[in-house]
């Protein structure tokens, strides 16, 4: 079997087609949440994601912004013309799916959300400290998240370590996820945050118990022109040259 995780697809179609491309055929796709905001095509991701295989979907912070399901007075003024243009821009139909998406989702030994366990929208897992306090509000062997933009894998502390480790892994080398309990997350794809400009994904072996973080490039400037000329934040559309 071969799970394709991701989050933080953002309205960015052409990362999140060079994912899609890169991973090959995969029995399930688990997302992670904000399959808009930021970027300038949120009908298009929508659309396309619905019709990935055996499709499981959380929510996440911008597409509850776009919907007005947040006060978008906690956005910073970037954040929230986007959230602003792509409530404007979703459609009938894909408003209603991005409503309809669970806050969290439990199943296969695993727990998935957007956030974090303890706040499934909007707390972000970016360190050891922060990663220990979560612990706790999961009971499944492995929690999925994601928010940050940021690969990360956080195991469950020990006596000895009274702080989660943070794991740092090689790209394209498997993982053997079950050795403990850990807060995972596969990165962004459309607004990739840890100075790689490249999407990041997860393909998980559920039955072998492994998993593996990839990187693909992907038409950046083909996505900024469109923020462009969408009318977007012209910072949003830099930043993706950088991953920052």
């Amino acid at each position: 079997m071969r799970y394709l995780i991701l989050s933080d697809i953002h309205s960015n179609l052409a990362a999140l087609e060079a994912v899609l491309a890169d991973a090959g055929p995969v029995d399930a796709v688990w997302c992670l949440g904000d399959i808009v905001g930021y970027g300038p095509q949120p009908n298009e991701c929508a659309a396309r994601v619905q019709g990935l295989p055996n499709l499981v979907c959380v929510a996440g912070n911008h597409d509850w912004g776009a919907l007005g399901k947040l006060d978008l007075a906690t956005f910073n003024a970037d954040a929230r013309a986007a959230a602003e243009w792509t409530g404007r821009t979703l459609s009938a139909a894909n408003r209603a799916w991005l409503d309809g998406l669970p806050e969290r989702v439990r199943l296969e030994g695993f727990t998935l959300v957007h956030g974090s366990p303890r706040y499934p929208i909007w707390e972000y897992v970016l360190n050891p400290a922060i990663a220990r306090e979560n612990m706790a509000h999961f009971d499944t062997l492995t929690c999925l998240v994601g928010h940050t933009h940021v690969p990360a894998i956080f195991q469950e502390p020990t006596r000895r370590e009274p702080r989660p480790p943070a794991i740092e892994l090689s790209l394209g080398e498997p993982f053997r996820y079950r050795n403990a309990r850990a807060i995972i997350n596969p990165g962004g794809v459309g607004q990739p945050r840890d100075g790689d400009p490249r999407a990041s994904f997860i393909l998980l072996d559920p039955d072998a118990g492994t998993l593996e973080y990839r990187r693909v490039p992907y038409p950046i400037e083909e996505t900024q022109a469109l923020m462009r000329e969408a009318g977007l934040p012209p910072r949003l559309a830099a930043r993706l040259s950088y991953g920052i």
